[in-house]
């Protein structure tokens, strides 16, 4: 990679065209970081309100991420297998089935091994085109507006893979990450400078615009001819007696053995990541503990005044932990440090606010008893007004302190 990036430096001077080879030059240089720890780091503060390097803060977030990626890749090939054998099928059609028979690998779901494979045959194409189509955008405004591509897309571009099912086409791949990019980041200047997760802004587009593909039962589970509900759909349907009839426990829950999303499915994983990222203080632990408790109180409150129409109203607030993207959400999505709330009374109120917010989706929703998504992206809208608030209310303070 070093030598590599030695001969692109050599035909920098072929290049007459204002500097503009330094935005794909960066691009291997934020390959770069990944295998090496360069001393150069970003020249400019990419955020509006905190001037810290990029480099190093995406490096442990890709870190961090990294158990919930394997998890998920695991699960995904554990899921088909599984299924495969409830089938009676000896192999799926296509390139996927061709490859893992030449490697000799199989299909059986006792393999740690043969899931793995399997599920990153599912991963890495929808990754790379990923990668791909949100670099090309990346590049493309950093060339015009004369700015660094920063490796911030690098965690955008996995935390977009790992929400999406493993089945979707990936022709919707590419017009995703190109919706959450353009229209969730760049047109309103570029890293540090959105207030929208543009990988959920991405996700929620395919969501409204590609429902077929993006929910529903069949979309989970990666073989054709399958049907299964997911987890909380079978909540939604029958509550807790539904997912024991289903043979679903929390435990499975918890590890990341149920059907779901390419990486959201692990609250372990996810667990994993949120304890490094909170010692290295690259996450507010304020925010995961407000979306924490904003649903368990909410969940309660449900409990105790629920409807016996609603199977939701009943769930513990244990498995609404367990189950869906919430404990994704919840570690990677709403600490996102550019679209939370700053302030640490804010980020309080924010995080409770989603908590609060996925659970009113979950129950008191009945087309859609997911809700994890759209509670971030509400509580981005209103992120800056609470920041606004919280600095009204202690500058008031201190002018009746000073009276």
């Amino acid at each position: 990679m070093r030598s590599l990036r030695r001969y692109l430096d050599r035909l920098q001077p072929l290049f007459r065209r204002g500097g503009r080879f330094e935005q794909f030059s960066a691009v291997f240089e934020m390959m770069d970081t990944l295998l090496y720890t360069p001393a150069d780091v970003t020249r400019d503060a990419p955020h509006v309100r905190d001037a810290m390097d990029l480099k190093r803060l995406m490096i442990f977030v890709v870190l961090a991420v990294t158990p919930a990626v394997l998890v998920g890749m695991y699960n995904t090939g554990y899921q088909a297998n599984l299924a495969m054998g409830q089938l009676g099928l000896n192999a799926v059609p296509g390139w996927r089935g061709d490859l893992l028979g030449l490697l000799g690998i199989g299909f059986s779901a006792h393999s740690i091994w043969s899931c793995l494979v399997h599920g990153l045959l599912y991963f890495l194409p929808v990754y790379l085109v990923t990668l791909v189509a949100g670099g090309l955008w990346e590049v493309l405004f950093a060339a015009v507006r004369n700015h660094e591509v920063n490796e911030g897309f690098l965690v955008t571009s996995m935390l977009f893979a790992m929400t999406l099912p493993p089945t979707i086409p990936l022709w919707q791949v590419a017009i995703g990450i190109s919706f959450g990019v353009v229209i969730g980041k760049e047109v309103f200047g570029g890293t540090g400078k959105n207030f929208l997760n543009p990988a959920l802004t991405g996700r929620a587009f395919l969501f409204f615009a590609y429902p077929g593909n993006m929910s529903g039962d069949a979309v989970w589970t990666a073989v054709d001819g399958y049907t299964g509900a997911t987890p909380l759909a079978l909540a939604a349907a029958g509550g807790l007696p539904e997912l024991h009839a289903h043979g679903i426990s929390w435990a499975q829950a918890f590890l990341g053995q149920i059907a779901g999303s390419l990486g959201e499915t692990s609250t372990l994983a996810c667990l994993l990541g949120a304890g490094m990222l909170v010692v290295t203080r690259i996450a507010s632990w304020r925010i995961m503990a407000g979306v924490f408790f904003g649903m368990v109180g909410t969940v309660l409150l449900f409990n105790t005044f629920g409807s016996d129409a609603n199977p939701l109203t009943a769930l513990p607030w244990y498995w609404h932990f367990v189950l869906g993207g919430y404990a994704f959400g919840m570690v990677f999505m709403a600490t996102d440090p550019v679209t939370a709330a700053m302030t640490d009374a804010g980020r309080w109120v924010f995080g409770v606010l989603i908590g609060a917010m996925v659970v009113l989706i979950r129950v008191a929703n009945p087309a859609f008893p997911e809700g994890m998504m759209l509670a971030i992206l509400f509580a981005n809208v209103f992120a800056p007004l609470i920041d606004y608030a919280v600095v009204r209310v202690h500058v008031r303070a201190r002018a009746r302190q000073t009276d």
